[in-house]
């Protein structure tokens, strides 16, 4: 935070009511997540309203641990908190922005703001990287650019930064005000424009003139000019003396040329004052080139020289700017941060780590943090969040860490250089440990992840825990605030990797987990997550592990119900039940005729508690059956009003699925259940597009060969280039979960952007495709489904629905977790 500010101030900026406030208590952090501060006198909690929580449910445990300073609503009661100092406003997050708002004008260094549909993260990171060999660099971390990320970054300027890289995105129309009214850029970079969240704009002419309203108080604004609409909107909006913009054409302040090599590219850019200046950088692809050459004018601009720009871009690569949880040897995790080189993005690896199910150590490798200003003030605070996050063991790579050692002289551990800790680096020395891996990218840590990642298979299912919360708040926001959420992670989660799922919903704040199987909660339970389990199909043999696990079973017979409650009575257990009304699935459960007999087994077996009493819909996700959904709904009401007659509690009581909270939002009851919708398909079909895609599966080319015409490819000789071509072999198999059905041209895959059909019988471990005239070759990358495949699409082609692909992914098939 650059500028400390008292309590009264705050109270001024944010217009609100001030009770109980000291002057003399200055503030220097502003917090709106619980876990993540670090010097609670000096902190302010703003208490956000969102989906997932209320900030103000956690201000007691707060004012506890010792904060004293609280932005909150109107409405909230301060009395029971009479040492605590309360500012109330009307709207949390709008305090939020107008203190990011007083805390850039303090900053009087330049601010660079980056929008447009795509790249703005890379441009970001890789100028961040560029203008680090010469300038001390503030920048967004990862993608915070929306209405509550912006403040965020907005508040790591501190006054030893040179120059602040912010991010601003939006998603509908409106939104870009606020985040203008706060970067208020000097240097505005456009990336360009595309389809991404065009649902909330009129038109994309619409979306433009949204986004370009950022740099309206710019003093210059970087674009490219080959594309055509953002040019002649640019042009229209901006006088000429704040352009500047690049082209492959003459007339505009850099005139750009491109030379393909084979392994990067020479980029030539000519000033219109005839300068000329040559770079060398590691991309052929369109995106990247693009990128890139947004990067270099905006260094230039800001009076960075071409030979240190050359020399940051020789430690550039097109790598994955996110943030990994990967396995790792010995059933240790990783957390995979290796181009990262701050402290917000530090911060932000640290929450994500504390997210995880805990393992037996915690270690952190770290290498120095380059370009970040004072390295007295920066590793003071390193110091600090380490001793919060009480790492067990440190690896500290370069030259400044090692004041570390200092503070920590029994668990530090010094290395001149990232080859000197490979060296010295014994991957069996790991077992069930959480490590942390984050560096500058000069430091090539890749190596080190590489040396400590769990080897299991060449293909990957990518989960987007991003995705993932975004599709939860999605359900959560067409639920009363009431209602609570049980999410089903049987069959591994619908293949995603229960373990992780299920600590990612944990952590969003679910309410219930249900599974199939009474080892699937066992298995969960091991790994400590704590929430409350429903077990779908509990065997007899499992009773006593229902009852050591804390599980809670499906009671669907009065058969089943008479076993349990005489388990229970032998052992001396009571045990939680979930009672199973079948109102027409015809599959488990208790109908309506057996009513009378179950009322007298509850309450003649009081060891028994009902937990939740709930029903099955059979076809909420088809119109066609509203008026038989509507009736089971119906008959489900009188069925648990007659249950209820005999108890003297009041059970949770839920019927909807995913596709039910969509087609019957009246009939929420206590609780949904939330299934499919979180893994991303929407299968009502009314909001197909404001779910993501969580999961990716992809795998790489083994080989490339070409076949003269008529030759035949794959068991069978199914397979038949009658013109001759050029076939790929993947690494994916049915063994791994891709479906027979997709063989002979059912199926396809992408590869570089391009459709590449199934070309053959799909076999055990691998499949062909078709890649005649494609430029391909062996280690490039193959998407089997993702966002660009959908799942349903594919599902459609072979007959099936995408819970069968989903669940079929085979458990051979690494998982990798990651923040987008």
């Amino acid at each position: 935070m650059f500028q400390e500010v008292n309590q009264r101030q705050i109270a001024r900026i944010t217009t609100g009511n001030l009770f109980s406030g000291n002057d003399e208590v200055l503030i220097s952090q502003i917090a709106i997540d619980s876990r993540q501060i670090l010097h609670p006198q000096k902190t302010v909690f703003v208490a956000l309203r969102g989906a997932k929580a209320d900030g103000a449910d956690f201000i007691a445990q707060l004012a506890e641990a010792g904060v004293k300073t609280f932005l909150v609503h109107q409405d909230f009661e301060e009395r029971a908190f009479p040492q605590a100092c309360f500012i109330k406003v009307s709207d949390t997050r709008r305090a939020l922005q107008l203190l990011a708002k007083y805390e850039r004008s303090m900053f009087t260094n330049p601010v660079v703001s980056i929008t447009g549909s795509n790249g703005k993260t890379i441009v970001k990171e890789w100028l961040g990287q560029i203008l680090g060999q010469k300038y001390a660099v503030a920048k967004s971390p990862k993608s915070y650019n929306s209405q509550v990320g912006v403040p965020l970054s907005i508040f790591g300027m501190e006054s030893y930064h040179q120059v602040a890289i912010l991010e601003a995105g939006i998603s509908r129309a409106g939104e870009m005000a606020a985040l203008e009214e706060m970067i208020k850029p000097n240097l505005g970079i456009f990336t360009n424009l595309g389809t991404a969240h065009q649902e909330g704009f009129d038109s994309l002419d619409s979306k433009l003139q949204e986004k370009l309203s950022l740099f309206e108080n710019s003093d210059l604004v970087i674009y490219c000019a080959d594309h055509e609409q953002v040019s002649s909107q640019i042009e229209v909006l901006f006088p000429a003396e704040k352009r500047i913009g690049w082209s492959v054409r003459a007339g505009y302040e850099f005139t750009r040329s491109v030379k393909l090599k084979a392994n990067g590219a020479r980029l030539l850019l000519m000033k219109s004052d005839l300068s000329t200046h040559t770079f060398q950088v590691p991309f052929t692809d369109v995106a990247s080139l693009e990128n890139i050459t947004h990067v270099i004018v905006a260094a230039m601009t800001l009076g960075q020289g071409a030979e240190s720009i050359q020399e940051g871009i020789a430690h550039l690569k097109s790598v994955d700017m996110r943030l990994t949880l990967k396995p790792g040897i010995n059933d240790s995790l990783l957390i995979d941060d290796t181009y990262n080189n701050d402290l917000a993005g530090l911060k932000v690896a640290l929450d994500f780590m504390q997210q995880q199910r805990p393992k037996r150590r915690k270690i952190l490798i770290l290498s120095d943090l380059l370009q970040q200003g004072s390295p007295e003030k920066i590793y003071e605070e390193v110091t600090e969040l380490i001793k919060k996050y009480q790492f067990d063991l440190l690896f500290g790579v370069g030259k400044e860490i090692i004041v570390l050692e200092k503070e920590f002289p029994e668990s530090f551990r010094a290395f001149s250089s990232t080859e000197e800790l490979l060296t010295n680096l014994d991957p069996e020395s790991f077992a069930n440990d959480m490590i942390l891996i984050t560096g500058a990218r000069v430091f090539g840590f890749e190596e080190v992840v590489n040396r400590l990642q769990q080897r299991i298979h060449g293909t990957t299912l990518e989960i987007n825990l991003n995705a993932l919360t975004h599709n939860y708040n999605f359900y959560k926001k067409l639920l009363f605030p009431k209602t609570k959420v049980m999410v089903m992670v049987k069959a591994f989660a619908y293949g995603g990797g229960a373990l992780e799922i299920a600590n990612q919903i944990q952590t969003m704040g679910a309410d219930y987990l249900g599974v199939a199987f009474s080892d699937e909660g066992v298995a969960l339970r091991k790994q400590g997550i704590k929430l409350p389990i429903m077990v779908l199909n509990a065997m007899q043999e499992s009773f006593g592990l229902c009852s050591k696990f804390d599980l809670e079973p499906v009671v669907f017979s009065s058969e089943f119900f008479e076993s349990l409650a005489a388990w229970c009575t032998i052992h001396q257990q009571k045990m939680k039940i979930h009672l199973d009304m079948d109102t027409g699935m015809h599959r488990l459960g208790f109908e309506e005729k057996h009513l009378s007999e179950l009322k007298n087994l509850i309450q003649a077996n009081p060891q028994l508690e009902i937990a939740s009493i709930y029903t099955h819909l059979v076809g909420a996700d088809e119109e066609v059956h509203q008026e038989f959904s509507i009736s089971q709904l119906k008959s489900f009401e009188e069925i648990k009003n007659q249950i209820l007659q005999v108890l003297s509690y009041k059970p949770l009581i839920h019927a909807l699925n995913s596709a039910g909270i969509v087609a019957f939002p009246e009939f929420q009851f206590d609780m949904v259940r939330l299934g499919i919708g979180l893994y991303g398909v929407e299968v009502t079909g009314k909001h197909e597009m404001a779910l993501r895609a969580i999961s990716t599966l992809k795998t790489t080319i083994s080989q490339i060969k070409e076949l003269n015409p008529g030759e035949t490819i794959g068991y069978s000789r199914k397979g038949v280039l009658s013109s001759g071509g050029k076939i790929a072999t993947l690494a994916i198999g049915y063994a791994d979960g891709y479906d027979r059905r997709f063989s002979n041209g059912k199926g396809y895959v992408l590869i570089n952007g391009h459709k590449a059909p199934i070309i053959g019988n799909v076999c055990m471990d691998m499949c062909m495709v078709d890649v005649s005239g494609m430029d391909v070759k062996a280690g490039d990358e193959a998407i089997i489904y993702g966002e660009k495949i959908s799942l349903k699409e594919l599902a459609d082609q072979i007959g099936t629905i995408p819970y069968e692909l989903l669940t079929n992914i085979s458990t051979r098939v690494k998982r990798v977790y990651y923040l987008d």
